[in-house]
């Protein structure tokens, strides 16, 4: 089978299943993105967009604009690949940054699989949730117009895939049954508990599993992933525990959304708010929370390791691996009563939810993890066991992930995912709420 893979950030999302197919030499595979990434046993073909997106381009669409140069990027790209002797039967694509939109043009023949991580709506997801920020019909219109690639991407897709069942429930109903539910997967021999880890600090301070460490991780901090309400709620926590540590791991930039009034990062604008006083001095706890920044994936699982309670907070959104790796790692995690959290924790049971807006309850949550050491024991237990039964790399999402493929490859199209169960209108779906519930998503999940 000659597989075409297709991200703009190489490997993306699939670097587990172009490792497997390019180490088969029964196999090819091609790569085609924007980042210069060498894969072994792959062909790369590197694009860039003729120009960027007109100023006089309607704010509407400005981003479809970009998608289309994108678009045609990949498309003389694959030209080139296909100079080279390659026509894929097969391509993997991610449709977000319009790489996808000519490719069965070029390829009329291969199968067309899209990565279906997400659909904007007005309502029920992201957009609206926060209630700071009320949705206008000048937010509809855009949110309408910003779907046009993905639309485009799911009329031409032979089959696509989305990691979590909510995320499948974010694209409209008709496509739906063409879309499989296999997440990524996460390797649970890598990331696994360790009794003897330690994490040495800046300052030289080494903390264990025998230190009292409350953990917070997202690529950055930001608003999305809650950042806010676990400042306001770490702060909180320093005051009423003297012995806690608190390490925070993650970047400056806004991977999602808009930075802070003002200017300047949304670390520097809740450590204002959370860590001085009056003055503008530091208080005298905020020497107990290390914000560490972006950290070598080995440092990362050992703050994962130590961590007594892991906090993972988002917005109704892309559900982050870093979540589901911590689970794997044995962290207890205490997160956001938000649909793609809810699909994985059920609270008491493999972790404990809370709202997400609400840094007082998150405290409390907290403490109640930290205080009842029986607790995180069956907490932690069950978090591991989560991920090893419905995540693990190895055993459940590689082997679905290929099979999905070879299904492809072999013109055999998986079953209809909505057989037999009821579909839920993601526009139901209302801050705070949890409608989730388990699926079985065709064969290949």
């Amino acid at each position: 089978m000659r597989i075409l893979f297709v991200h703009q950030n190489i490997p993306g999302q699939y670097k587990h299943i172009v490792r497997h197919f390019a180490a088969d030499p029964a196999h090819q595979a091609a790569f085609i993105g924007k980042a210069k990434r060498e894969l072994p046993g792959v062909r790369t073909a590197l694009y860039r967009p003729a120009r960027e997106p007109g100023d006089a381009t309607h704010p509407y669409i400005r981003m479809f604009e970009g998608q289309v140069l994108h678009g045609q990027g990949a498309v003389r790209a694959g030209l080139a690949l296909q100079k080279d002797g390659f026509t894929p039967d097969v391509i993997c694509a991610h449709p977000g940054w319009g790489e996808a939109l000519f490719l069965k043009d070029l390829f009329p023949d291969a199968r067309l699989m899209l990565y279906c991580e997400f659909f904007y709506r007005a309502d029920g997801s992201d957009v609206g949730f926060d209630p700071e920020r009320p949705v206008t019909l000048e937010t509809r219109c855009r949110i309408r117009a910003k779907n046009a690639a993905l639309l485009a991407g799911l009329e031409a897709m032979d089959w696509g895939v989305s990691p979590t069942d909510w995320q499948r429930r974010q694209h409209p109903v008709p496509f739906r049954p063409r879309i499989s539910v296999i997440h990524d997967g996460v390797d649970t021999d890598v990331c696994r508990p360790d009794p003897a880890a330690t994490v040495t600090l800046p300052d030289g301070r080494t903390l264990s599993r025998g230190d009292e460490v409350v953990t917070y991780v997202a690529r950055n901090l930001e608003p999305y992933r809650g950042f806010p309400t676990f400042m306001r709620a770490a702060a909180e926590l320093l005051r009423r525990r003297p012995g806690l540590h608190i390490l925070v791991v993650g970047g400056d930039e806004v991977s999602y959304g808009a930075p802070p009034e003002g200017g300047g990062s949304w670390r520097e604008a809740m450590w204002r708010e959370t860590m001085l006083d009056a003055a503008g001095a530091p208080r005298p706890e905020a020497e107990r929370l290390h914000v560490l920044g972006k950290l070598p994936y080995d440092r990362y699982l050992s703050i994962l390791r130590v961590s007594r309670a892991h906090v993972y907070l988002t917005y109704p959104f892309v559900l982050s691996w870093s979540m589901l790796e911590a689970m794997a790692c044995g962290a207890v995690i205490v997160g956001s009563d938000t649909p793609p959290v809810a699909e994985v924790i059920e609270d008491g049971v493999n972790g404990l939810l809370t709202g997400f807006f609400d840094p007082m309850a998150l405290a409390d949550r907290v403490e109640t993890a930290l205080d009842d050491p029986d607790l995180r024991a069956a907490l932690s237990s069950a978090a591991r066991r989560t991920a090893v039964e419905r995540f693990d790399l190895a055993a459940v999402c590689l082997p679905a992930q290929i099979r999905l493929l070879e299904d492809l490859h072999a013109g055999r199209l998986p079953a209809p995912t909505s057989e037999g169960w009821e579909e839920e209108d993601p526009r139901a779906v209302r801050a705070g709420g949890s409608p989730c519930r388990q699926a079985l998503h065709g064969r290949s999940s």
